[in-house]
Formats: C-alpha cells, sequence, structure tokens
C-alpha cells in the first residue's frame, strides 16, 4: 500500500512539473492591457493540414516548422487593423525571432502578390515573410472568420493560443508572454 501511494505521489509530483503546462500558466499570468484578449486554450488544438504557399508559390505546411515556436498570423492586404498590427510583428520577430521562435505571417483570401509587397513597403516590413493562402483554405480550417487572427502554435505544431483582432505584438506584455512560454533557451 505504501508503494502504491509513492507512485501516486510520484505520477502527481511528475504531472505537474509538466514544463508546458507551466509555461501557459506562467504566460497567462503575464496577460496585461489588450494582451488580455488572448486566449489559451485548456489542452492543445491540431492546426490546419491544408498547404499555403511562398510568395513565389512554393507549397508550405504548419507542419514545416514544427520544433520551434510559431506565432501565425492571418491578415489580408485589405485590412486596416492588419496594417496598424503588422509594424508591432516586426519588432516582434526582430527582437525574439531565431532558433526557438519565429513570426509567421500568411495573407489568406484575395491578396495579389503585387499589393502584398506594397503593404509591406509602405509599413517598412522588411524582415517577415510574404507567405500566401490564395484560395483561405488553411485560414477557413483553422477557423480564421475575421481578419487578423494570430495564433501561438508549440514546438509539436498544435495551436496553444489564439487572438482575434489586432494586438501590439511589441508591447512589454506581449514580450512577456512569449518569455513565458518559449523559456530561458528561447
Amino acid at each position: 500500500m505504501r508503494n502504491l501511494a509513492l507512485a501516486l505521489l510520484y505520477t502527481a509530483t511528475a504531472a505537474l512539473a509538466n514544463p508546458a503546462q507551466a509555461d501557459t500558466a506562467a504566460a497567462e499570468a503575464a496577460r496585461t492591457g489588450e494582451m488580455r484578449k488572448l486566449g489559451f486554450h485548456a489542452s492543445p488544438k491540431p492546426v490546419g493540414s491544408n498547404d499555403f504557399v511562398t510568395f513565389d508559390g512554393a507549397p508550405l505546411n504548419l507542419a514545416d516548422w514544427k520544433g520551434k515556436w510559431v506565432l501565425v498570423n492571418f491578415w489580408a492586404t485589405w485590412c486596416a487593423p492588419c496594417k496598424k498590427e503588422m509594424p508591432t510583428l516586426s519588432a516582434l520577430q526582430q527582437s525574439m525571432g531565431g532558433e526557438s521562435f519565429e513570426v509567421l505571417t500568411i495573407a489568406t483570401g484575395r491578396n495579389p502578390p503585387p499589393a502584398m509587397q506594397e503593404f509591406f513597403e509602405e509599413e517598412g516590413i522588411d524582415n517577415l515573410p510574404l507567405h500566401r493562402d490564395p484560395g483561405a483554405a488553411l485560414g477557413r480550417q483553422m477557423g480564421v472568420l475575421a481578419l487578423p487572427v494570430t495564433v501561438i502554435l508549440n514546438p509539436e505544431g498544435e495551436e496553444v493560443a489564439r487572438l482575434m483582432g489586432e494586438a501590439d505584438w511589441g508591447s512589454e506584455s506581449a514580450l512577456a508572454v512569449l518569455s513565458a512560454l518559449i523559456g530561458p533557451e528561447g
């Protein structure tokens, strides 16, 4: 009986020490201001499996980013809140992007490539990808019903959080939330 009690205690302790859960709890606690709109899921959710493409049309898939934390932003050239938000995503990539974390932008729906380039040039964005989801297949599969929508993927390629609408991703709160998720190795 004593061995059973010790085994249960060990199992409970190991479960509570799960780094992913601890990181999510710390990240949730770090939300202030508009980052309170960022909703964390009770457990990670699968992401869409539909392909999207590079600016030049080469196929990509969210599975290509497994192994790192990814902030995926769905946007469009005609979206005023997207225009306001994009420079903050660029600032986030500049300050935190690297081997453990990346900002991934995907223009979903009808976004002519020349308009995408012009959008980024007008905002001075040169460090984010011009990926496209021309038929909005990935966007629909992931429940993107309005823009912008930002999802955070863990290194296993699962969605752990979602924010609908614009946010200042360069804010202290956003940096604190993401730092808590990524951890000291990030």
